[in-house]
């Protein structure tokens, strides 16, 4: 079985700067980490080589650091690493990004099987690029998914939903957005980590999945920023304490504050 897991480096913050100008985050500077959702995504891949055979390949798009993310990922027990990076990706909106995405994936493992991603990136929270992503490759797709079973060319997916689960069965070739809840990722262990440090990531270019550059990057991306503002700041409610009857006073008492008696 052939596995391709979309991984992503994220801020390691909640302080995320914003150009004003682009609208797009202000990475520099900023200590990053395997978005935590992606982590579940492997885990499930090397859950699913485990049982199946066959390989786990990951794929990542962002900036020449992110090869870092790769190496974790390779300790972790993943196969092979690409790392998607070219200037010409910068400030690609979800839309850009699954495009991106879609031809490393046919330029790497054009004859996959499972696609796995994270329900989200916790930097942008659009959970978007997963189900575009299965689009642009026109293959079934499930999102917010919490428990997977395959069987021959049949998967079955345990779907979140507001007040409840759908179960949903898709023919493979297929991709699935994960939740938390569907494992427990695990840690590498020393030796891997040192190993993983010092192999060689490919890196793929625009040129080398063979893109066409209006699809791509900023240019490319038809969703636009209008505004970035800091939300309002709502005051903190006040807690009455005391009996009933105390706390009735004092509400008597703000009221009275505002001139509402």
């Amino acid at each position: 079985m052939k596995i391709v897991t979309l991984v992503k480096q994220v801020p390691d913050t909640t302080e995320v700067r914003m150009d004003p100008k682009t609208g797009t985050l202000i990475r520099e500077g900023v200590p990053s980490i395997v978005n935590p959702y992606d982590k579940h995504a492997l885990e499930e891949a090397l859950r699913l080589r485990e049982r199946f055979g066959g390989e786990v390949t990951v794929i990542s798009m962002g900036p020449p650091q992110a090869i870092r993310a790769l190496q974790e990922c390779r300790a972790l027990g993943a196969d092979r690493c690409y790392l998607l990076s070219d200037r010409k990706f910068a400030g690609a909106d979800t839309l850009a990004t699954a495009y991106s995405l879609g031809r490393a994936v046919e330029k790497v493992v054009p004859d996959f099987d499972i696609i796995l991603c994270g329900q989200q990136a916790i930097d942008g929270d659009t959970g978007h690029v997963g189900p575009q992503l299965g689009e642009y490759l026109s293959i079934p797709h499930v999102a917010y998914v919490s428990a997977l079973t395959v069987e021959g060319r049949r998967a079955v997916a345990l779907r979140e939903m507001e007040g409840g689960h759908m179960e949903v069965e898709v023919t493979l070739p297929a991709l699935f957005t994960v939740t938390k809840k569907i494992n427990s990722p695990r840690y590498p262990t020393v030796m891997r980590i040192l190993k993983a440090v010092e192999e060689d990531y490919p890196v793929l270019t625009a040129d080398d999945i063979g893109v066409e550059e209006g699809r791509i990057g900023l240019g490319g991306s038809p969703t636009r920023v209008r505004k970035i503002f800091a939300p309002e700041v709502r005051p903190r409610g006040k807690i009455l304490q005391g009996s009933t009857d105390e706390q009735l006073d004092a509400l008597i008492d703000v009221f009275k504050k505002l001139n509402l008696v």
